[in-house]
């Protein structure tokens, strides 16, 4: 199908971001963006002028989030399938960021041919969170690629990571808690020392069901483990702290 930038199709919405106007198009036959997305911009606290890498972009939502939190010099998505990797095209002249966000359509695991090296003070990751043999895989080839490694590992986007960053540049993840030891371990396998650590949990007697990390490449070893964001109240209301995050006031 051929896209006009200008226009939103019958099959898609439009979601308000809640902040500064932005906002962003969503296809829901391909995989639309969820809480992690926010939490994760929120939590990585991006310096003003930061070059940032987005690994695995999806619609552009972390690119856009960025924009409309933090002051980026510039944010570059990189994004696998083609389908994404134009909505994200889409999303960024919708809400006028071209001087500020640029999309690569390219594979993480060829990320030697896509950016050179050391290019980055930041890198932010919202990987597939599940092996590629584990659990039940979407039989919507583009959402079982969002949420299984069926086209890039935990590895590969860690490795990766590491050679966009400069020294001492971070790189923010979000991921399962299942997933905590394989993410410490290769992130000190590709020299990006975790530096600080967040676990999410539902509700405040609940068990963690996401975990935010950042590591910094050559850091010096010693993890700070901060307080646990809490998603809802026991009333099932957000927490406020969710809430400042989505740019809200709690009622």
């Amino acid at each position: 199908m051929w896209y006009n930038f200008g226009m939103i199709y019958e099959h898609e919405r439009i979601d308000d971001l809640q902040i500064k106007g932005l906002k962003l198009i969503q296809d829901p036959s391909l995989f639309c963006f969820g809480m992690d997305a926010v939490l994760l911009t929120s939590y990585a606290k991006i310096k003003e002028n930061a070059n940032v890498v987005d690994l695995g972009t999806g619609n552009g939502i972390i690119p856009v989030l960025l924009c409309g939190k933090y002051n980026p010099l510039k944010v570059i998505g990189i994004e696998l399938q083609a389908q994404n990797a134009l909505l994200a095209e889409r999303n960024i002249v919708f809400n006028h960021l071209e001087e500020k966000i640029s999309i690569i359509k390219g594979d993480v695991r060829d990320i030697e041919k896509l950016l050179k090296p050391q290019t980055a003070q930041v890198v932010i990751c919202n990987p597939p969170y599940k092996k590629a043999k584990s659990g039940i895989i979407n039989e919507k080839v583009e959402k079982a690629i969002a949420k299984h490694e069926l086209n890039g590992t935990l590895e590969d986007f860690i490795k990766a990571a590491s050679f966009i960053l400069q020294d001492k540049g971070q790189l923010h993840m979000v991921n399962r808690p299942e997933r905590l030891i394989d993410t410490v371990m290769l992130m000190r396998q590709h020299q990006l020392e975790p530096k600080r650590i967040t676990f999410v949990l539902p509700y405040d007697d609940q068990k963690p069901n996401l975990f935010l990390i950042t590591g910094s490449k050559y850091g010096k070893p010693f993890l700070t483990v901060e307080k646990n964001l809490v998603i809802r109240e026991k009333n099932g209301e957000y927490t406020k702290e969710v809430l400042e995050m989505y740019r809200c006031k709690k009622k």
